[in-house]
């Protein structure tokens, strides 16, 4: 369980607005998702743990826009490491709507 502990802690930060999304409750609920779950790095697990929130619509309206923003910056497939985009992109998680272009985000609407 100490173990766990530190995980999220590591986790939250690489994702300070999920894991203040969770207030108290943070590392409990996220011990509880990463415990029949290797460690893929403290990037990874957060962003696998906000994708799966995000499918349940569950995601914390602090955390929609951190991982919309994650989302249009980098590619990720969920298996291999994240990679930098190239082109364009915009992205939408949790009510909030992010635009990258030329490596800059912007937020077109929030939660």
């Amino acid at each position: 369980m100490a173990l766990l502990r530190k995980r999220a802690g590591e986790v939250s930060r690489q994702w300070p607005l999920l894991a203040a999304g969770f207030g108290g409750g943070w590392k409990r609920e996220f011990a509880a998702w990463a415990a029949a779950r290797p460690t893929q790095g403290s990037l990874r697990d957060g962003w696998d743990f906000a994708r799966e929130l995000a499918g349940r619509d569950a995601l914390p309206e602090l955390a929609g826009e951190e991982l919309a923003a994650r989302e249009a910056l980098w590619r990720y497939d969920g298996s291999s490491a994240p990679r930098p985009r190239r082109g364009p992109a915009v992205r939408a998680a949790a009510g909030a709507v992010v635009v990258q272009i030329f490596g800059r985000v912007r937020v077109l609407r929030r939660p």
